[in-house]
């Protein structure tokens, strides 16, 4: 959908595209806005919607058999030098944490963002727990977006991260920002250059 935006006296100064995303979408479009070469990732509420809408907007997403499988494969696509978004919820940073913590000691060439899709209050998992333990624990950047449009340009930024630093970054959603719908901004895809 696209908007006029409003000057305080009434005129119409510009037009800027505005979507109402869910952060989940949010997510797939700032990881195809990124140039992503792969999504990966195992499926489980909140977090299968990512790949859904990643293929949908026409990147290139695929199931792994296990969270630990999405992970490695992720790196390996980020080991070669290209993006990958790698997405999973919460419980599966457990069956993940292995790699995970090799790939803070290894370093990775290309940006790797590891969406970990929390979810307090149980609403569809057998456990609660707070994957933000796993970016301290394993000295990765781990961003907290608060909305779908936080979801969107922190996705964004954790790929500029994990380049800068060479670095996996874990980005910490919750099931209310994953499936909740707010406006989004998007900016300009980044132009590739690997």
């Amino acid at each position: 959908m696209t908007l006029p935006v409003s000057e305080p006296e009434g005129l119409v100064s510009e037009v800027v595209e505005r979507l109402l995303l869910s952060g989940d979408e949010a997510i797939a479009l700032a990881a195809l806005h990124e140039g992503v070469a792969l999504g990966t990732g195992y499926p489980g509420t909140p977090s299968t919607e990512i790949l859904e809408a990643l293929a949908e907007l026409g990147g290139r997403g695929q199931w792994a058999p296990n969270e630990k499988v999405a992970l490695e494969v992720g790196l390996g696509v980020a080991y070669s030098g290209a993006r990958a978004l790698v997405t999973m919820k919460h419980v599966g940073v457990n069956v993940a944490a292995d790699p995970l913590f090799t790939a803070a000691y290894t370093g990775v060439d290309g940006g790797l963002v590891l969406v970990s899709a929390d979810d307090p209050g149980m609403a569809s998992s057998q456990n609660e727990q707070d994957n933000r333990h796993y970016a301290v624990a394993a000295g990765v950047p781990m961003l907290e977006p608060a909305d779908s449009q936080q979801a969107y340009d922190f996705c964004r930024l954790a790929f500029t991260i994990s380049e800068r630093w060479s670095l996996p970054v874990l980005l910490r959603v919750t099931t209310r920002i994953c499936h909740s719908k707010t406006v989004v901004v998007p900016r300009a895809a980044t132009p590739s250059t690997r």
